[in-house]
């Protein structure tokens, strides 16, 4: 593995992306140097997938080129933290792209409907051999940022009605029907409750 620089510290990131805003290329690079090792950490992580660690760097170079180009301090956020979501994001597209997966399923998207009539969404299908790998850690991925999220965005209800749907807590997914007879209300009420939630949920997705 290459030996990369280390990161900037606060204000020399913020000089730098000051520089770059008024058109520095020399600033640009400083950025994509500096946050090279980001790139490394997060390659690593797939180095079970049976990919070339150093086509995985270059990979996920690009993430982090698209992130200095894109990224908006004025949001608050660090950049190494917008950084990480590109470069994980490029890598994924990548692998899928090798699999030959015709498009990304968020886990809010319908799917289809199961016998009962309720909505079937990503995450209630259940891998019944092994799991192909990349999926899974996009799967694990997807519900990490999601608990970090729900807490933030939902109401008490909505929240208990979208781990037990999606089996968050337990990974043991479970139907409306499911859970209107849990907490007492109707199957009809449960769908619409849980509608209303995932739409919060994309619509802070897409701002995110």
């Amino acid at each position: 593995m290459k030996t990369f620089l280390p990161p900037l510290g606060i204000q020399e990131e913020r000089k730098a992306l000051e520089e770059m805003q008024g058109g520095s290329l020399e600033a640009r690079n400083t950025l994509i140097v500096h946050n090279m090792r980001l790139v490394a950490h997060i390659a690593k992580k797939y180095q079970n997938a049976d990919e070339d660690m150093e086509e995985m760097i270059s990979i996920g170079t690009i993430g982090l080129i698209k992130a200095v180009m894109t990224f908006q301090p004025e949001k608050g956020s660090r950049l190494s933290t917008y950084a990480a979501r590109c470069i994980d994001n490029e890598l994924l597209m990548h692998l899928r792209n090798r699999r030959k997966v015709s498009r990304e399923v968020s886990i809010y998207e319908p799917i289809g409907t199961d016998k009962e009539g309720n909505q079937i969404n990503f995450m209630d299908i259940i891998e019944s051999d092994e799991p192909d790998v990349i999926e899974r850690m996009d799967k694990n991925r997807r519900i990490r940022d999601l608990q970090k999220l729900i807490p933030v965005v939902l109401t008490e209800r909505e929240r208990e009605i979208i781990f037990l749907r999606y089996g968050l807590r337990d990974d043991k997914p479970v139907t409306q029907k499911q859970i209107a007879g849990k907490l007492g209300i109707s199957r009809s009420y449960v769908s619409r409750i849980e509608k209303r939630a995932l739409e919060k949920l994309r619509s802070r997705l897409e701002q995110a």
